[in-house]
């Protein structure tokens, strides 16, 4: 009876954490000014909301160190990011970052949001249990 009992309880648990019921997480770290490593960070975060459906994925893009300056608002990749964001990519710039070089909210892309520190920001994804990639 005992076994039956586990095995239903291990079952219904498997079911819950199906990943036909679970919404994806992923998280991009981008940390180099490189406008090719842009191109390959938002190709993949296209690929992945193509694959899974923008509604079954939450994506993040982490911005820290030399990335920062493809969130200026003079982007080579600018265009690109605008519209990752209105596809509901959230895109974060490290606020430490910012500050080491200068930079100011008025500086930036109109639409990025703001982390206090990117690094942090990755821990704490990484501990929801967001998938980490750095192209």
């Amino acid at each position: 009876m005992f076994a039956v009992a586990a095995v239903t309880l291990l079952a219904s648990g498997c079911a819950q954490m199906s990943p036909a019921t679970e919404k994806g997480k992923v998280v991009f770290q981008v940390s180099e000014a490189n406008p090719k490593t842009w191109g390959l960070a938002l190709n993949n975060v296209k690929n992945v909301q193509e694959s899974l459906g923008s509604a079954n994925v939450d994506v993040e893009i982490v911005v820290y160190g030399p990335g920062i300056g493809m969130l200026k608002s003079d982007s080579l990749v600018g265009n690109r990011v605008g519209d990752a964001i209105k596809d509901g990519v959230k895109i974060v710039a490290c606020e430490n970052t910012m500050t080491s070089l200068h930079l100011t909210v008025a500086d930036m892309l109109p639409t990025i949001g703001y982390v206090p520190g990117g690094v942090i920001e990755l821990m704490k994804k990484q501990k929801e249990g967001y998938a980490y990639i750095r192209p």
